[in-house]
């Protein structure tokens, strides 16, 4: 039973103007079996949480920390920190050229369990994770996220996300730029996850409508760095019938 547990983060990134803060003091704990739903609006600082977490190294933590089962992950590379168990959706799947998403998808459980899967096995779980995600089995021969759909993309996200199974998963508007009905087949995807209550689970969205389908244990709302307040699903249904305003107001931003 893994924790993820943040601690008074602070995070700041190069600009054109020089160094801004971005992150002003984030602390949040994600225990196995719960799902956090990160909401705020625009340049607010979510998607900068999800990639320090993940070690992008555009992001420079100047103070706090992050640990997973009480190991330093700011201590470890990007694909350490994969190996330990976290994994990141990304809001932007960026093309990967020349690779499949099967070699791809059977090189990432390689590097992440150590040993390759057994063949027979991992072909039977790609098909039924892929049949469960309504994807053709030709996307399998498709080159990394080239010319796919925003639908597509999430998909295949969600697809890692099952077959890669990490301890934590960070969800960085998986919903954006879905229909309906790609909404719901994603949020399945999630839900299988996290079915066996042993997973922890950060989703970052704009809007309720993808916690209509992937029920949050806490919601917390995010302004100008930092939450500004913390609440149960019913908090969702508050942003959405009010907006940020009044959190803006009680930022400062």
């Amino acid at each position: 039973m893994s924790t993820l547990a943040i601690k008074d983060l602070h995070v700041s990134v190069e600009t054109a103007e020089g160094v801004k803060e971005i992150l002003k003091g984030v602390t949040l704990t994600i225990n196995a079996g719960e799902t956090h739903a990160v909401m705020g609006p625009n340049g607010s600082g979510k998607s900068t949480l999800a990639y320090t977490i993940a070690g992008h190294p555009k992001y420079t933590v100047t103070s706090g920390t992050i640990t997973l089962d009480g190991e330093d992950v700011l201590a470890m590379s990007v694909d350490e920190r994969a190996r330990a168990g976290l994994f990141l959706a990304m809001q932007y799947p960026v093309e990967v050229p020349g690779v499949s998403v099967s070699n791809f998808l059977r090189t990432a459980k390689t590097a992440i369990d150590g040993e390759a899967p057994k063949l027979r096995t991992w072909v039977k779980d790609v098909k039924g994770a892929m049949d469960a995600l309504s994807m053709d089995p030709s996307f399998a021969e498709r080159n990394v996220n080239e010319g796919f759909s925003g639908g597509e993309k999430k998909r295949h996200e969600t697809l890692q996300l099952e077959l890669l199974n990490p301890k934590v998963a960070i969800l960085d508007e998986t919903d954006s730029g879905l229909d309906i009905d790609a909404l719901k087949v994603v949020s399945e995807g999630v839900n299988r996850f996290r079915s066996g209550g042993d997973k922890g689970l950060l989703l970052i969205t704009h809007y309720t409508r993808i916690l209509r389908y992937i029920a949050p244990d806490f919601v917390h709302v995010f302004v100008d760095g930092r939450f500004v307040e913390e609440g149960g699903p019913e908090l969702a249904e508050q942003l959405e019938a009010e907006g940020y305003e009044r959190f803006l107001a009680k930022a400062g931003a």
